[in-house]
Protein backbone atom coordinates (compact mmCIF):
# COMPACT_ATOMS: atom_id res chain seq x y z
CA UNK A 1 0.00 0.00 0.00
CA UNK A 2 2.88 2.24 0.79
CA UNK A 3 6.00 2.53 -1.02
CA UNK A 4 8.91 3.40 1.98
CA UNK A 5 12.17 1.91 0.17
CA UNK A 6 13.33 4.87 -1.73
CA UNK A 7 16.13 6.69 -0.06
CA UNK A 8 14.05 9.77 0.17
CA UNK A 9 11.43 7.77 2.22
CA UNK A 10 14.02 5.77 4.60
CA UNK A 11 16.99 8.79 5.19
CA UNK A 12 15.86 10.96 8.18
CA UNK A 13 18.44 13.44 6.61
CA UNK A 14 16.58 13.34 3.26
CA UNK A 15 13.70 14.84 5.42
CA UNK A 16 15.81 17.71 7.00
CA UNK A 17 16.80 18.54 3.69
CA UNK A 18 13.73 18.74 1.91
CA UNK A 19 13.34 21.93 4.24
CA UNK A 20 15.32 24.19 2.23
CA UNK A 21 13.51 23.23 -1.03
CA UNK A 22 10.11 23.62 -0.17
CA UNK A 23 11.23 26.63 1.77
CA UNK A 24 11.07 28.15 -1.93
CA UNK A 25 7.05 27.82 -2.44
CA UNK A 26 6.66 29.52 1.21
CA UNK A 27 5.85 33.14 -0.02
CA UNK A 28 1.82 33.80 -0.34
CA UNK A 29 0.29 35.46 -2.99
CA UNK A 30 -2.23 37.84 -1.82
CA UNK A 31 -4.21 37.64 -5.11
CA UNK A 32 -4.61 34.43 -4.98
CA UNK A 33 -5.27 34.15 -1.66
CA UNK A 34 -8.14 36.39 -2.02
CA UNK A 35 -8.99 34.64 -4.56
CA UNK A 36 -9.43 31.24 -2.98
CA UNK A 37 -11.62 32.87 -0.49
CA UNK A 38 -13.66 34.74 -2.99
CA UNK A 39 -14.12 31.15 -4.64
CA UNK A 40 -15.10 29.57 -1.27
CA UNK A 41 -16.95 31.95 0.72
CA UNK A 42 -18.86 32.84 -2.49
CA UNK A 43 -20.90 30.22 -3.37
CA UNK A 44 -20.74 29.22 0.35
CA UNK A 45 -23.01 31.99 0.52
CA UNK A 46 -25.30 31.78 -2.65
CA UNK A 47 -26.49 27.95 -1.78
CA UNK A 48 -27.16 29.24 1.78
CA UNK A 49 -29.67 31.67 -0.06
CA UNK A 50 -30.58 28.95 -2.77
CA UNK A 51 -31.22 26.16 0.45
CA UNK A 52 -33.51 29.16 2.16
CA UNK A 53 -35.66 30.03 -0.62
CA UNK A 54 -35.89 26.32 -1.69
CA UNK A 55 -37.94 25.51 1.89
CA UNK A 56 -41.27 26.29 0.09
CA UNK A 57 -40.44 23.87 -2.72
CA UNK A 58 -38.84 20.82 -1.27
CA UNK A 59 -37.41 20.05 2.03
CA UNK A 60 -35.26 17.46 0.18
CA UNK A 61 -34.07 20.19 -2.30
CA UNK A 62 -33.53 22.17 0.92
CA UNK A 63 -31.05 19.18 2.54
CA UNK A 64 -29.57 18.73 -0.81
CA UNK A 65 -28.47 21.63 -1.48
CA UNK A 66 -27.09 21.52 2.73
CA UNK A 67 -25.48 18.90 1.89
CA UNK A 68 -23.43 20.08 -1.69
CA UNK A 69 -22.55 23.07 0.52
CA UNK A 70 -20.97 21.30 2.94
CA UNK A 71 -17.71 20.72 0.83
CA UNK A 72 -17.66 24.65 0.64
CA UNK A 73 -17.46 24.79 4.57
CA UNK A 74 -15.33 22.39 4.40
CA UNK A 75 -13.11 24.44 2.34
CA UNK A 76 -13.37 27.25 4.62
CA UNK A 77 -12.11 25.55 7.41
CA UNK A 78 -9.09 24.42 5.64
CA UNK A 79 -8.30 28.57 4.73
CA UNK A 80 -9.22 28.84 8.60
CA UNK A 81 -6.34 26.55 9.06
CA UNK A 82 -3.56 28.31 6.58
CA UNK A 83 -4.32 31.18 8.63
CA UNK A 84 -3.43 29.78 11.82
CA UNK A 85 0.10 28.57 10.38
CA UNK A 86 0.34 31.90 8.87
CA UNK A 87 0.56 30.56 5.60
CA UNK A 88 -2.76 32.49 3.97
CA UNK A 89 -1.09 36.00 3.68
CA UNK A 90 1.86 37.81 4.97
CA UNK A 91 0.23 39.74 6.86
CA UNK A 92 0.11 37.73 10.72
CA UNK A 93 -2.57 39.92 11.65
CA UNK A 94 -4.80 39.79 8.85
CA UNK A 95 -4.60 36.26 8.73
CA UNK A 96 -5.62 35.52 11.82
CA UNK A 97 -8.45 38.10 12.17
CA UNK A 98 -9.70 36.08 9.02
CA UNK A 99 -9.33 33.05 10.85
CA UNK A 100 -11.28 34.27 14.19
CA UNK A 101 -14.42 35.14 11.73
CA UNK A 102 -14.27 31.76 9.62
CA UNK A 103 -14.65 29.96 13.14
CA UNK A 104 -17.76 31.17 13.76
CA UNK A 105 -19.34 29.20 10.71
CA UNK A 106 -16.97 26.42 11.17
CA UNK A 107 -17.62 26.39 14.67
CA UNK A 108 -14.32 26.09 15.87
CA UNK A 109 -12.48 29.10 18.40
CA UNK A 110 -9.82 29.81 16.29
CA UNK A 111 -6.84 30.46 18.79
CA UNK A 112 -7.74 27.71 20.80
CA UNK A 113 -7.50 25.45 17.75
CA UNK A 114 -4.38 27.37 16.20
CA UNK A 115 -2.48 26.67 20.11
CA UNK A 116 -4.02 22.95 20.03
CA UNK A 117 -2.66 22.39 16.08
CA UNK A 118 0.62 23.64 17.04
CA UNK A 119 1.22 21.33 19.75
CA UNK A 120 0.28 18.64 17.34
CA UNK A 121 2.48 19.81 14.62
CA UNK A 122 5.35 20.13 17.22
CA UNK A 123 4.69 16.78 18.55
CA UNK A 124 3.27 14.34 15.77
CA UNK A 125 4.60 10.62 16.12
CA UNK A 126 5.95 10.84 19.66
CA UNK A 127 4.56 8.35 21.62
CA UNK A 128 5.70 10.80 24.42
CA UNK A 129 3.51 13.51 23.62
CA UNK A 130 0.47 12.18 22.22
CA UNK A 131 -2.89 13.51 23.90
CA UNK A 132 -3.19 16.99 22.58
CA UNK A 133 -4.70 17.97 18.87
CA UNK A 134 -4.31 13.69 17.76
CA UNK A 135 -5.92 10.72 17.52
CA UNK A 136 -5.69 9.04 20.52
CA UNK A 137 -3.55 5.84 19.91
CA UNK A 138 -2.29 3.35 21.88
CA UNK A 139 0.37 0.98 21.88
CA UNK A 140 -0.32 -2.60 22.34
CA UNK A 141 1.57 -2.92 25.81
CA UNK A 142 0.03 -0.05 27.12
CA UNK A 143 -3.85 -1.56 25.62
CA UNK A 144 -3.03 -4.89 27.58
CA UNK A 145 -1.74 -3.17 30.52
CA UNK A 146 -5.53 -1.73 30.77
CA UNK A 147 -8.23 -3.01 32.77
CA UNK A 148 -11.01 -4.70 31.57
CA UNK A 149 -13.12 -1.68 31.41
CA UNK A 150 -11.05 1.15 30.32
CA UNK A 151 -10.00 -1.72 27.06
CA UNK A 152 -13.56 -1.55 26.18
CA UNK A 153 -13.56 2.20 26.28
CA UNK A 154 -10.90 2.46 23.89
CA UNK A 155 -12.47 -0.16 21.85
CA UNK A 156 -15.60 2.24 21.65
CA UNK A 157 -13.46 5.09 20.86
CA UNK A 158 -11.75 3.61 17.80
CA UNK A 159 -15.15 2.17 16.43
CA UNK A 160 -16.12 3.32 13.78
CA UNK A 161 -18.98 4.53 14.57
CA UNK A 162 -18.04 6.68 17.64
CA UNK A 163 -15.24 7.89 15.86
CA UNK A 164 -16.57 8.95 12.27
CA UNK A 165 -20.13 9.00 13.46
CA UNK A 166 -20.61 10.49 16.99
CA UNK A 167 -17.31 12.16 17.32
CA UNK A 168 -17.74 14.98 14.87
CA UNK A 169 -20.74 16.34 16.53
CA UNK A 170 -19.79 16.03 19.19
CA UNK A 171 -16.52 17.34 18.69
CA UNK A 172 -17.52 20.56 16.35
CA UNK A 173 -20.96 20.90 18.35
CA UNK A 174 -19.99 20.66 21.93
CA UNK A 175 -16.55 20.10 22.96
CA UNK A 176 -15.68 23.34 20.72
CA UNK A 177 -17.42 25.04 22.79
CA UNK A 178 -15.00 25.26 25.61
CA UNK A 179 -11.30 25.87 25.75
CA UNK A 180 -10.41 22.63 26.70
CA UNK A 181 -6.59 21.83 27.34
CA UNK A 182 -6.31 25.30 28.27
CA UNK A 183 -8.83 26.83 30.66
CA UNK A 184 -6.35 28.07 32.95
CA UNK A 185 -5.68 31.05 30.47
CA UNK A 186 -7.77 34.02 29.91
CA UNK A 187 -7.33 34.37 26.15
CA UNK A 188 -8.29 31.22 25.08
CA UNK A 189 -11.74 31.57 27.04
CA UNK A 190 -11.96 34.92 25.27
CA UNK A 191 -11.11 32.95 22.06
CA UNK A 192 -14.09 30.43 22.66
CA UNK A 193 -16.61 32.49 24.31
CA UNK A 194 -16.46 35.24 21.75
CA UNK A 195 -17.07 32.36 18.76
CA UNK A 196 -20.00 30.91 21.01
CA UNK A 197 -21.67 34.43 20.95
CA UNK A 198 -20.97 34.84 17.31
CA UNK A 199 -22.61 31.64 16.63
CA UNK A 200 -25.65 32.02 19.04
CA UNK A 201 -26.51 35.12 17.11
CA UNK A 202 -26.17 33.89 13.78
CA UNK A 203 -28.59 31.20 14.94
CA UNK A 204 -30.53 33.63 16.38
CA UNK A 205 -31.01 35.75 13.75
CA UNK A 206 -31.76 32.68 11.31
CA UNK A 207 -34.44 31.80 13.71
CA UNK A 208 -36.16 35.14 14.08
CA UNK A 209 -36.62 35.23 10.14
CA UNK A 210 -36.46 31.61 9.66
CA UNK A 211 -37.57 29.39 12.50
CA UNK A 212 -36.21 25.69 12.55
CA UNK A 213 -35.96 24.62 9.71
CA UNK A 214 -33.00 26.44 8.29
CA UNK A 215 -31.20 25.22 10.99
CA UNK A 216 -32.40 22.13 11.11
CA UNK A 217 -32.27 21.40 7.03
CA UNK A 218 -29.34 23.64 6.15
CA UNK A 219 -27.51 24.34 9.27
CA UNK A 220 -27.09 21.02 10.95
CA UNK A 221 -26.13 18.73 7.90
CA UNK A 222 -24.04 21.18 5.74
CA UNK A 223 -21.80 21.22 9.58
CA UNK A 224 -22.45 17.79 10.67
CA UNK A 225 -21.37 16.47 6.91
CA UNK A 226 -17.89 18.81 6.69
CA UNK A 227 -16.99 18.27 10.69
CA UNK A 228 -16.88 14.31 9.85
CA UNK A 229 -15.49 14.91 6.36
CA UNK A 230 -12.76 16.81 8.20
CA UNK A 231 -12.39 13.97 10.89
CA UNK A 232 -11.84 11.60 8.60
CA UNK A 233 -9.16 13.55 7.05
CA UNK A 234 -7.22 13.93 10.16
CA UNK A 235 -7.69 10.09 10.57
CA UNK A 236 -6.05 9.26 7.51
CA UNK A 237 -3.40 11.57 7.65
CA UNK A 238 -1.75 9.75 10.24
CA UNK A 239 -3.25 6.21 11.11
CA UNK A 240 -2.59 4.35 8.57
CA UNK A 241 -0.49 1.22 8.44
CA UNK A 242 2.95 2.34 7.73
CA UNK A 243 3.07 5.66 10.26
CA UNK A 244 5.81 6.44 12.31
CA UNK A 245 5.68 6.76 16.17
CA UNK A 246 8.94 6.54 17.80
CA UNK A 247 9.79 7.58 21.88
CA UNK A 248 12.57 10.35 22.73
CA UNK A 249 15.39 10.74 21.73
CA UNK A 250 14.84 8.40 18.53
CA UNK A 251 12.05 10.57 17.74
CA UNK A 252 12.45 13.67 15.00
CA UNK A 253 10.27 15.94 13.85
CA UNK A 254 11.03 15.55 10.17
CA UNK A 255 11.76 12.47 9.94
CA UNK A 256 8.15 12.31 11.74
CA UNK A 257 6.81 14.21 9.62
CA UNK A 258 7.45 12.94 6.67
CA UNK A 259 7.12 9.30 7.39
CA UNK A 260 4.37 9.68 9.64
CA UNK A 261 1.52 12.08 7.35
CA UNK A 262 -0.02 10.52 4.50
CA UNK A 263 -0.29 11.51 0.67
CA UNK A 264 -4.90 10.96 0.17
CA UNK A 265 -4.59 10.57 -3.38
CA UNK A 266 -8.05 12.57 -4.15
CA UNK A 267 -10.33 12.73 -7.60
CA UNK A 268 -9.72 16.31 -8.87
CA UNK A 269 -12.64 17.83 -7.63
CA UNK A 270 -12.27 16.04 -3.69
CA UNK A 271 -8.91 17.67 -3.66
CA UNK A 272 -10.17 20.76 -4.38
CA UNK A 273 -12.72 20.94 -1.86
CA UNK A 274 -10.75 19.67 0.24
CA UNK A 275 -7.71 22.55 -0.22
CA UNK A 276 -5.24 19.59 -1.20
CA UNK A 277 -4.87 18.90 2.31
CA UNK A 278 -4.44 15.26 1.02
CA UNK A 279 -0.66 16.40 0.36
CA UNK A 280 -0.36 15.74 4.20
CA UNK A 281 3.54 14.97 4.36
CA UNK A 282 4.28 18.03 2.46
CA UNK A 283 2.03 20.42 5.19
CA UNK A 284 3.39 18.56 8.00
CA UNK A 285 6.99 18.88 6.57
CA UNK A 286 6.87 22.62 6.10
CA UNK A 287 3.26 24.15 7.33
CA UNK A 288 3.73 27.78 6.29
CA UNK A 289 3.46 26.58 2.42
CA UNK A 290 -0.06 27.84 1.16
CA UNK A 291 -2.29 25.16 0.43
CA UNK A 292 -2.80 26.12 -3.57
CA UNK A 293 1.09 25.95 -3.78
CA UNK A 294 1.06 21.63 -2.54
CA UNK A 295 -0.07 20.61 -6.14
CA UNK A 296 2.97 23.01 -7.37
CA UNK A 297 5.54 21.04 -5.13
CA UNK A 298 4.33 17.50 -5.98
CA UNK A 299 4.26 18.63 -10.04
CA UNK A 300 8.02 19.43 -9.72
CA UNK A 301 9.64 16.96 -7.12
CA UNK A 302 8.27 13.23 -8.04
CA UNK A 303 9.99 11.41 -5.27
CA UNK A 304 7.78 13.36 -2.39
CA UNK A 305 4.74 12.59 -5.14
CA UNK A 306 5.58 9.26 -3.95
CA UNK A 307 6.14 9.28 -0.77
CA UNK A 308 3.04 7.13 1.41
CA UNK A 309 0.79 7.44 -1.16
CA UNK A 310 -3.05 6.38 -0.30
CA UNK A 311 -6.07 6.01 -2.73
CA UNK A 312 -9.58 5.99 -1.28
CA UNK A 313 -9.92 2.42 -1.63
CA UNK A 314 -6.51 2.05 0.88
CA UNK A 315 -7.74 4.82 3.25
CA UNK A 316 -11.55 2.43 4.08
CA UNK A 317 -8.74 0.05 5.53
CA UNK A 318 -7.08 1.89 7.98
CA UNK A 319 -10.46 2.35 9.95
CA UNK A 320 -9.72 -1.20 11.05
CA UNK A 321 -6.05 -0.30 12.69
CA UNK A 322 -6.05 0.46 16.38
CA UNK A 323 -2.83 -0.19 18.00
CA UNK A 324 0.44 0.35 17.43
CA UNK A 325 3.63 -2.11 17.51
CA UNK A 326 6.38 -1.16 18.72
CA UNK A 327 8.22 -4.07 17.59
CA UNK A 328 7.01 -4.04 14.01
CA UNK A 329 6.34 -0.24 13.34
CA UNK A 330 2.96 -1.24 12.45
CA UNK A 331 -0.86 -0.20 13.35
CA UNK A 332 -2.83 -2.76 14.07
CA UNK A 333 -5.90 -3.98 13.99
CA UNK A 334 -7.28 -5.77 17.73
CA UNK A 335 -7.42 -9.07 16.15
CA UNK A 336 -4.25 -8.88 14.42
CA UNK A 337 -2.31 -7.84 18.16
CA UNK A 338 -4.75 -10.52 19.79
CA UNK A 339 -3.38 -12.80 17.80
CA UNK A 340 0.46 -11.82 17.80
CA UNK A 341 0.71 -11.08 21.85
CA UNK A 342 -3.15 -11.39 23.58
Amino acid sequence: MFDHHSEAATDTRAAQKWIKVLSQYREPSALRSWFELGITIGPFVVLWVLAWASLSVSYWLTFAIAVLNGAFLLRLFIIQHDCGHGAFFKSRNLSDWLGRVIGVLTLTPYDVWRRSHSMHHSASGNLGRRGMGDVHTLTVTEYYALSAINRLLYRLYRNPVVLFGLGPSYLFLMQNRLPLGFTEYVKYWVSAMATNAGIILGLAVILYFGGWMPIVLIFLPSTILAATAGVWLFYVQHQFETTHWEKEPEWQMHHAALHGSSHYVLPKVLQWATGNIGIHHVHHLYSRLPFYRLPQVLRDHADLANINRMTIRDSLETARLHLWDEKTKRLLSFAQARLHYG
